[in-house]
């Protein structure tokens, strides 16, 4: 009789809260093995209730975390072709390594809040960050920590006449604004940083063909597909401005809004060890890379990404 998911043994774990808001770390499992459909639908929920998972000490292959991130659904190739895992297209490489002259992976990503994705019609539903190499200081504290904010708790707490001026209205995202964003920031920090990972920021363009995948208009308000919640959808990164609004009002609401985004109080800061694999619900949180490391300082990690559904 063949061996199936719903015949393999249960795992025992436990979903622990790491804060009132935002993340839980899933204690016990190991993804290396085979998990019962009982046990991935736990984890499944726990995903959607808390918008972001850790699981510490995970010891996996780049096929097995393809095959659990593809339990959640189908995968997506990322628009930055240069930087996928050159075996398997499925993993984009978040890296400041270089090897042969170039950047292996993306050395940047991340530094501004951001949705995953938000750039596009229709954006991922979920990442799965998974840490291959860690940078630490002298000290051996990691360094490029991650934080994560619940932007449903964020709509939430909203006075109800901004949740009533913003009802309706939609923001326009692109790529292009986040690459603006770093070449403006360029000469700002190019001093603070490591200058070969510096350069590959401004090596890094957005090409015609991305372009044409790299903007899209969606709610500002969005309502999260499989738990109804509705959800700040405006970020720093990404959004550009608030669509049929005066400049200046757009200016003035997107910076209201991105401040309420990211309130300390629903915010998850994440230290990452080796072996971390963490992910996170793209329509419910927002996150953030703390670019606080540089050559000979390495970073490598592999992301997969879950495709999503239209904005509503």
């Amino acid at each position: 009789m063949p061996v199936t998911a719903e015949s393999e043994p249960k795992q025992t774990f436990s979903v622990v809260p790491l804060t009132e808001e935002v993340g839980a770390e899933i204690v016990g499992i190991d993804l290396a093995a085979p998990l019962d459909e009982e046990s991935f639908s736990r984890i499944r929920a726990a995903f959607f209730s808390h918008s972001v998972l850790v699981f510490r000490g995970q010891a996996i292959t780049e096929d097995q975390q393809i095959a659990f991130s593809r339990r959640f659904g189908e995968l997506e190739i990322h628009v930055l072709e240069q930087f996928l895992h050159p075996r398997h297209r499925e993993i984009l490489l978040i890296s400041n390594i270089v090897e042969n002259g170039r950047n292996i992976g993306l050395v940047d990503a991340g530094r501004y809040w951001h949705s995953d994705l938000a750039y596009k019609p229709v954006p991922s539903m979920g990442s799965l960050l998974y840490a291959v190499e860690v940078p630490h200081d002298d000290a051996g504290r990691p360094l490029g920590d991650t934080l994560f904010a619940s932007v449903a708790a964020s709509f939430d707490a909203l006075p109800d006449d901004l949740k009533r001026r913003v009802a309706g209205l939609k923001a326009l995202n692109s790529l292009d604004h986040t690459f603006d964003r770093k070449r403006k920031d360029l000469d700002v920090r190019i001093e603070e940083q490591n200058r070969q990972a510096a350069e590959a920021i401004t090596r890094t363009r957005v090409s015609a063909e991305q372009k044409k995948v790299a903007e899209a208009v969606h709610p500002v308000i969005r309502t999260h597909p499989v738990t109804g919640r509705k959800c700040l959808y405006v970020n720093d990164s990404t959004t550009v401005r608030i669509m049929d609004v005066p400049e200046a009002e757009s200016e003035e609401l997107l910076g209201e809004l991105r401040a309420r985004c990211i309130r300390p109080d629903f915010v998850y800061r994440h230290k990452w060890r080796p072996g971390d694999l963490v992910m996170w619900d793209n329509c419910s949180s927002q996150h953030q890379a703390v670019a606080d490391y540089a050559l000979p300082r390495r970073r490598r990690m592999h992301r997969t990404t879950i495709t999503g559904t239209v904005p509503f």
